[in-house]
């Protein structure tokens, strides 16, 4: 599978949902790839704008869509990596904002 396939995918999964990716293809693509590279690595799709333990079940939060997407999209438009966005983020209809890390210090590996 290729990044391509993998937006295509995702794409038609996601946006019923309100989750958009961000307008920027040239931002996206090399995040999707990332993640298949981590699908290679660890057996999941783990954000690649987090660092993963390589345990799946200490990692199920970061598995993309990760669990703080919701929240992040519904605050600030955007997901942390700004890979998801909303319709509005995507049509400059709100201020684009820094999203915080909301993952707690302790689930951290480094």
């Amino acid at each position: 599978m290729t990044a391509d396939d993998l937006y295509q995918l995702l794409k038609k999964a996601q946006e019923p949902k309100g989750y958009f990716f961000n307008g920027d293809k040239g931002w996206v693509l090399p995040i999707l790839h990332d993640m298949l590279v981590n699908k290679a690595r660890y057996g999941y799709t783990s954000c690649p704008c987090r660092l993963a333990s390589g345990d799946r079940e200490k990692d199920r939060d970061i598995i993309c869509p990760c669990v703080y997407r919701e929240a992040d999209v519904g605050e600030y438009g955007s997901c942390y990596c700004n890979l998801y966005v909303s319709q509005d983020w995507n049509e400059n209809k709100i201020l684009r904002r820094y999203v915080p890390e909301r993952r707690p210090p302790d689930k951290t590996f480094f």
